[in-house]
């Protein structure tokens, strides 16, 4: 259950963040006042605006500049290098309504989904883009999305318009997975407006499905996942809803009328707080290229209007059945736990998931879901909006979580910053899932309020300490956790088959960034492409695996979903460290059945084929 309130005054954060003195301002912000609790369709009854921790004071690097944008260090371990332009990602740009950002529908962005549409065994890369007020109107050319194909040199071209996946409409989400069991991967892009739906055509194009497949919706998506809910070997669709926008009728900072539009006193854009909620929806896949709407008889309709960010299908308690994660912005989380009979029990406060641990509600964006302990057991991390950390929840088992951030030491790093995109991944192989976040503000204005955060800002990644704490890995100057950009949604995946995962972030209003790891180490490790039987999706989404490797345990999963409207790469990759054996590898497939597989080395991508491996018995986590 959720700890008691914690109460925070000032920020000093020199160790954490950069390793170097940090100054803070010497008068400290008052507490904010908490925004009422939200009633019936996400609407609080007098105030506006996003959710958040209070005010903090200002955290400034030995510049003056905020910490969000600032903060390097002339050296230390080089993880990432930004390599988008050489590898020709700069040749498309993203693009939201305005720059000044009057209206929260400009300020979310986009995702971005690692896909082998061609099935050639490399990773290609999906980008969501956004749209303007005169495309909307028809003044003006759609922007358009991308879909750069890996090369297999370093390098990438965008094929999106003879793909017919430019989309041409207000993109938010995609969610990548194999709908038909076909073998082919498809894509799903969540919008303000339709949606849309992408079938593969096998021959390096796709054609839009959502009509027929009755997935359109029609007003404001955003970060969908894909999951066989119900057993029956065919992917089901989750689609959360934000906010029910009407852009003929919209509501600025530049309106007097509406001054409980507020951030800590400045009148910005209004929403979500003030605004109404746009419920959610599960598609049933029917198997014969249609699905039907079961939101209200599977119990996830979101009656409480809630804004929906990001979503995803996992088995959080081990059963053997997808649960459903909601993340909900200024509103609480949902978690919804599988019964097994086509329904799903609302088991959001009682896990301790809905609020953090001082029992408040927070501004989720993304969702990270990973193992951090290596104890089987999936834990969850939620980014969130700026004056407010992010929260690190430890599976305490049977879908009880314990709000552990403060605990590990991760949750004062993150208050300055607004978070968005994120992932459990081993980034250096050692066998212990670190965390990756990617970050950006919502409103312009702040870089000229003295409140030490910024509208661009730098990317964070925490290094797992044997699962008992985590260390900010500083941002050495020139190299990839030092670039400044408005991040939004982020994947992670082996991009160039080296055994070694890299990042992708969708920046809004710009360029892409392609974060390549270069860590230095020479650790072992494996990935794995599951291809699932008769009875199970084909491509194995929820699947779960576990490997044993010098005496420790790890767990993967099949996800499709997640992050902040994103997708990461489909294969389940390994670290572990200096072993040079694997001593167990155990697939628990969607169908139930459990598999052993024997690998004879490790530091190789493998594929695994449902019915192909030895039978075995299902061991505790």
């Amino acid at each position: 259950m959720p700890a008691l309130r914690r109460t925070f005054s000032s920020l000093t954060l020199a160790a954490f963040i950069t390793g170097t003195v940090i100054s803070t301002s010497p008068t400290l912000m008052a507490q904010a006042t908490q925004p009422d609790k939200p009633q019936e369709g996400g609407q609080p009854p007098a105030s506006g605006g996003v959710n958040t921790g209070g005010v903090h004071a200002p955290v400034l690097d030995q510049q003056h500049r905020p910490i969000t944008a600032g903060g390097f260090v002339k050296t230390g371990p080089i993880v990432f290098q930004n390599i988008a332009e050489k590898a020709g990602l700069t040749t498309w740009k993203h693009t939201m309504g305005t720059p000044e950002k009057h209206f929260i529908i400009e300020a979310n962005g986009s995702g971005v989904g690692l896909i082998d549409y061609d099935n050639d065994g490399w990773l290609d890369i999906y980008f969501v883009n956004g749209s303007t007020f005169e495309a909307e109107a028809g003044r003006a050319p759609a922007p358009k999305a991308a879909l750069f194909h890996n090369n297999h040199d370093g390098t990438f071209t965008n094929v999106a318009d003879k793909a017919g996946v430019t989309n041409d409409r207000w993109g938010v989400g995609v969610a990548i997975a194999d709908y038909d069991n076909d073998g082919w991967p498809d894509i799903y892009v969540s919008n303000f407006g339709k949606n849309r739906l992408y079938h593969n055509n096998h021959d390096g194009t796709f054609t839009d499905v959502a009509e027929k497949a009755g997935v359109t919706l029609g007003n404001w998506s955003t970060g969908a996942t894909w999951g066989d809910y119900d057993g029956d070997g065919k992917l089901d669709l989750f689609v959360p809803g934000y906010i029910h926008y009407d852009m003929a009728n919209q509501t600025s900072a530049d309106d007097k009328s509406t001054s409980f539009c507020e951030f800590r006193g400045e009148p910005v854009m209004c929403g979500p707080r003030g605004l109404k909620g746009e419920p959610d929806h599960l598609f049933h896949n029917n198997g014969d290229g249609t699905f039907t709407d079961v939101s209200e008889k599977a119990g996830v309709a979101d009656k409480n209007a809630y804004y929906g960010l990001a979503s995803a299908f996992v088995d959080i308690n081990n059963d053997g059945k997808l649960d459903l994660l909601v993340g909900n912005d200024s509103t609480p989380n949902y978690l919804y736990i599988n019964k097994g009979d086509g329904t799903f029990e609302d088991a959001s406060y009682p896990s301790g998931y809905a609020l953090n641990e001082n029992g408040r509600e927070t501004a989720t964006m993304g969702i990270a879901i990973g193992d951090y302990q290596n104890n089987g057991l999936l834990d969850l991390y939620n980014t969130t909006f700026s004056d407010d950390y992010n929260p690190l929840y430890r599976n305490d088992g049977d879908a009880n979580f314990t709000d552990i951030s403060y605990q590990m030491g991760i949750a004062e790093p993150t208050i300055p910053f607004l978070g968005w995109g994120t992932a459990f991944f081993d980034y250096d192989n050692d066998g212990w899932k670190d965390i990756i976040i990617s970050n950006g503000h919502v409103y312009p204005t702040v870089d000229s309020k003295p409140w030490g955060t910024s509208w661009a800002q730098r990317p964070l990644l925490f290094h797992n300490i044997e699962g008992k704490k985590f260390d900010l890995v500083p941002a050495v100057e020139g190299t990839g956790l030092a670039i400044v950009v408005r991040g939004r949604g982020l994947a992670v995946g082996d991009l160039f088959n080296d055994g070694k995962l890299d990042a992708v972030i969708n920046v809004l209003d710009g360029h892409p960034v392609l974060l390549r790891n270069v860590s230095p180490d020479t650790h072992h490790w494996i990935e794995l492409r599951l291809i699932g039987g008769p009875k199970s999706p084909r491509d194995a989404v929820g699947a779960t695996v576990y490997l044993t490797a010098a005496g420790k345990r790890q767990r993967g999963d099949v996800i499709s979903g997640g992050s902040y409207a994103s997708t990461h790469d489909p294969r389940i990759h390994f670290g572990i460290g200096d072993a040079t054996a694997i001593d167990n590898l155990e697939v628990h497939w969607p169908s139930g059945t459990i598999e052993k597989f024997a690998i004879a080395k490790p530091d190789q991508i493998v594929t695994l084929t449902e019915g192909k491996g030895e039978p075995t018995t299902a061991k505790k986590p």
